[in-house]
């Protein structure tokens, strides 16, 4: 039985750590926690969101642009999101609309697709 969802991971290209932790701590916030001495030499880094991990690993060779996969993070003011990356010259992207949600998407500066949701009082 599966009993909930531990982490997330994505990925950055390799040698871009600097760049992501500015994107993801700074711009959006998140906070880095410490990952096991055992995993520091593959590189990347993690982030906590609620009680939620993302692991932020690195590669290279993978299209990310290609893909439908993606994280989406629940927000209480998208309005306020959409003003801070536009601030941040992130094209945003409206998404197709979910009864009872608002919701944009965009693509981070590493090419991952990303989704920012507020569910919509009744």
């Amino acid at each position: 039985m599966i009993k909930g969802l531990h982490h997330i991971q994505i990925t950055i290209p390799k040698g871009t750590e600097n760049e992501a932790k500015n994107f993801y701590c700074d711009v959006l916030g998140l906070k880095e926690i410490e990952k096991p001495d055992s995993l520091k030499g593959r590189g990347g880094f993690w982030l906590t969101v609620g009680d939620k991990d993302i692991h932020v690993g690195t590669e290279d060779g993978f299209d990310r642009t290609k893909t439908k996969a993606h994280i989406a993070y629940e927000v209480d003011d998208l309005s306020y999101w959409r003003v801070r990356l536009s601030q941040e010259h992130i094209k945003i992207l409206d998404g197709i609309p979910i009864p009872g949600f608002d919701r944009f998407e965009f693509g981070d500066p590493f090419g991952n697709r990303v989704e920012m949701i507020q569910k919509l009082n009744s």
